[in-house]
């Protein structure tokens, strides 16, 4: 039996079956030691390449998120400590450190969430209930930080990385369980709104519960990426890719740090995604932890070698495309656009439906001859205070029928601060102001 759970095959199909009864309906806690018996055999860097393998082979994410559960409980002790050692040997600044810092301040914030919580429960006096749900709504107003930064830039800026690589299903199995906790927190916070619309006794009760739940599954991600991901993560990615992470994570935030500036060398190239290779050459698979190798030994991953940049596209900073492309998503726009130059001469209007009618006779036209003659005086001030610096936008509304027009101009500066030129920007926003309540991507029906 031993020689068979050495086996990762074995394991792997004897994970299969018992996520499928998950799948089935069968409750996981029934299940947890026949999931004992077979997780205990096998290492926590191996978890994310056979999580990878039942991905491709039909399990959903969300079963295999529910197994994350208890193969943590299962690990925790085995690996405790070895957090502290893989943040004590990266400098300030660093990206993982970062996320290592930043776990710490949420496994504090969880411990306390779920002690205040409890605390609120046995509390008989009112003025110290006052106080409690106080610090309760701003520990969970702060949790909320996480999912918008913590969680985002490992979704936005790490998981590329993996994906290129082929561990796509790494990254789907965490998001599952980083958005079943921003549920969880969105849903304590809706509770507290809604604390004086219940009987106090029912609130309690709600929220002790839900309070419980979200504490544990904080600290199980927390774990999880301290002791699994983050490990895979430093033996996987070269400075110049956690260079281009750096570059790139204060567009996002941090929760609860504030990192400085970090560099590993100017003689280093910040590498994206799209620039690796995405293949693992002999003298990486030797770097990387024996568990790893171990576990990618005779499996071949999906190695994604599509190439960004293609013959002909326009490099735009942000991206490349084609120039067809380009027309077509100016079509596509819910607004019109007209760009007058530096010389204030129409250069360019958006094709597609448009709210004032252009023709390319307007091309080339002084912008001044494409207003009446009592507003031009009014056009050329608004230039005059955008060329010299004194305003960054002009709008201005008006009713057409039943359309309602948004008009805004702004001017275009070079990287230097040189004047370009000015933008205009129409549309109706009729459609726009009749929007209540949400509609969700998940909410889409064909």
């Amino acid at each position: 039996m031993t020689e068979l759970l050495n086996n990762r095959e074995y394991k792997k199909e004897q994970l299969k079956k018992l996520l499928l009864r998950i799948h089935g309906g069968e409750d996981v806690n029934k299940l947890k030691e026949e999931f004992r018996q077979v997780l205990s055999g096998i290492s926590p860097l191996e978890i994310p390449i056979i999580e990878q393998e039942l991905v491709k082979e039909g399990i959903s994410a969300r079963d295999i998120a529910k197994m994350c559960d208890l193969h943590v409980e299962l690990f925790r002790e085995a690996v405790k400590g070895t957090d502290e050692l893989e943040e004590r040997d990266l400098p300030d600044g660093h990206p993982l450190k970062t996320l290592y810092l930043e776990n710490k301040e949420i496994m504090k914030d969880a411990e306390m969430l779920n002690l205040y919580a409890r605390t609120l429960a046995t509390t008989k006096d009112k003025r110290m209930r006052g106080e409690i749900l106080g610090v309760l709504e701003e520990l969970v107003n702060d949790l909320k930080k996480v999912g918008f930064t913590h969680y985002n830039r490992e979704e936005m800026l790490i998981f590329p990385y993996i994906e290129r690589r082929g561990l796509t299903a790494i990254a789907t199995v965490l998001w599952t369980k980083h958005d079943e906790i921003r549920f969880m927190i969105k849903r304590l916070a809706e509770l507290l709104r809604k604390k004086d619309e219940m009987s106090w006794e029912e609130f309690l009760e709600r929220f002790k519960e839900k309070a419980g739940e979200a504490a544990f599954a904080l600290s199980d991600m927390v774990f999880r990426e301290n002791n699994i991901f983050y490990p895979t993560l430093k033996a996987l990615l070269s400075k110049g890719e956690w260079k281009a992470i750096r570059q790139q994570e204060d567009e996002i935030g941090y929760y609860k740090v504030n990192p400085p500036a970090w560099d590993p060398g100017e003689d280093v190239k910040p590498l994206h995604p799209w620039e690796i290779n995405p293949e693992l050459s002999v003298e990486e698979l030797l770097s990387l932890p024996k568990e790893v190798q171990q576990a990618l030994k005779g499996q071949p991953l999906e190695f994604d070698k599509s190439e960004l940049k293609r013959e002909g596209d326009i490099d735009l900073g942000t991206g490349y495309i084609s120039v067809e492309e380009l027309k077509a998503i100016f079509e596509a726009l819910p607004v019109d656009v007209t760009f007058i130059d530096k010389d204030d001469r129409v250069r360019f209007f958006s094709p597609g439906e448009r709210i004032f009618s252009r023709t390319k006779s307007v091309l080339g036209r002084p912008v001044q001859l494409c207003h009446p003659p009592k507003s031009v005086q009014i056009v050329n001030k608004i230039l005059k205070a955008f060329k010299e610096g004194r305003k960054s936008e002009a709008t201005f509304w008006l009713r057409i029928g039943e359309k309602y027009i948004y008009i805004k101009y702004v001017p275009l500066f070079d990287k230097e601060g040189t004047y370009l030129g000015t933008l205009e920007i129409t549309m109706d926003i009729a459609p726009y102001k009749q929007i209540e309540d949400e509609k969700r991507l998940l909410d889409w029906r064909d």
